[in-house]
């Protein structure tokens, strides 16, 4: 199966792009790595050359009764801006802990309608498994003036639309929350539960621990999600509890050519409202 972007003839990369591709182009003018760890000493430690360090908690709006929810295209333009980000500049994206935070960035991108992006398939650690050069240098991107406005909505689901939605044949929701927290056996929200009909594959499923964490074999991963009743003709809604896990299987469902859309709010929004329906 293809893990081309759509509109990859003028990418620089694919979308899931291994450590030797991505070794062989790290001299392109126009190529931006960003490391987005939950670990802030992971980049000390080692980052690919050239990467830039990006604070995870800058790609969520961080207050508010929807903390996890997208910043406002404001603040998105003076982040990216800091980072340097062009119209023409490639993102490759990668983290610590197998593709959350790398996936919540690239998501965000496709909502502002940059499409120049790949993730790095593991992350640091298949980065470091290959034997690759690590660099302990901190890399000072070169600002820019980037504009940032959400010209592809459709990345995003909100909870209005998955509750109108709900009895739509070809709709499905990917819960991608452990399933304690699925079962409404766990978590810190007002309400427990799932959203109605949700199938749930941990996210952490989706990643291959014998492989660095890379994205697992797509044929056995469509196997199992159509299995579960999510199928690739379907618009599928993913969440978590904060669109950080479920950025990932976004991302997945992305690369396995999936109608897939993130759901910002997560669990962290509708399990703490009174007026959305909740399976146990």
């Amino acid at each position: 199966m293809s893990t081309a972007h759509p509109s990859s003839e003028s990418n620089l990369l694919p979308l899931i792009v291994e450590p030797e591709q991505l070794k062989n182009h790290l001299e392109a003018p126009e190529l931006l790595v960003i490391d987005v760890p939950v670990n802030p000493d992971s980049y000390r430690q080692g980052h690919v050359p050239g990467a830039v360090y990006l604070d995870f908690r800058y790609l969520m709006r961080g207050e508010g009764p929807v903390p996890n929810d997208v910043p406002d295209v404001e603040f998105l333009s003076r982040l990216f801006s800091a980072l340097g980000l062009t119209r023409d500049t490639h993102v490759v994206a990668y983290d610590d802990e197998g593709g959350g935070w790398a996936a919540r960035l690239l998501w965000t991108l496709e909502l502002i309608g940059h499409t120049r992006y790949s993730y790095l398939n593991g992350g640091i650690h298949a980065w470091r498994a290959d034997g690759l050069d690590e660099s302990t240098e901190q890399t000072t991107p070169t600002p820019s003036n980037y504009h940032a406005e959400i010209l592809n909505p459709h990345a995003l689901i909100t909870c209005e639309e998955i509750k109108e939605k709900l009895g739509d044949r070809q709709f499905a929701v990917w819960d991608a929350r452990s399933k304690g927290e699925y079962d409404g056996e766990k978590g810190n929200n007002k309400h427990l539960g799932h959203i109605p009909g949700a199938v749930n594959m941990d996210w952490v499923n989706a990643m291959d621990r014998n492989r660095a964490l890379r994205i697992r074999d797509y044929a056995e991963l469509i196997t199992e999600l159509q299995a579960m009743g999510l199928t690739p003709d379907m618009e599928v809604a993913t969440h978590c509890q904060s669109h950080h896990r479920s950025s990932f299987t976004w991302l997945v469902g992305k690369a396995l050519g999936f109608n897939i859309r993130g759901y910002a709010g997560s669990w962290g929004e509708w399990g703490n409202r009174d007026d959305t329906p909740i399976e146990k």
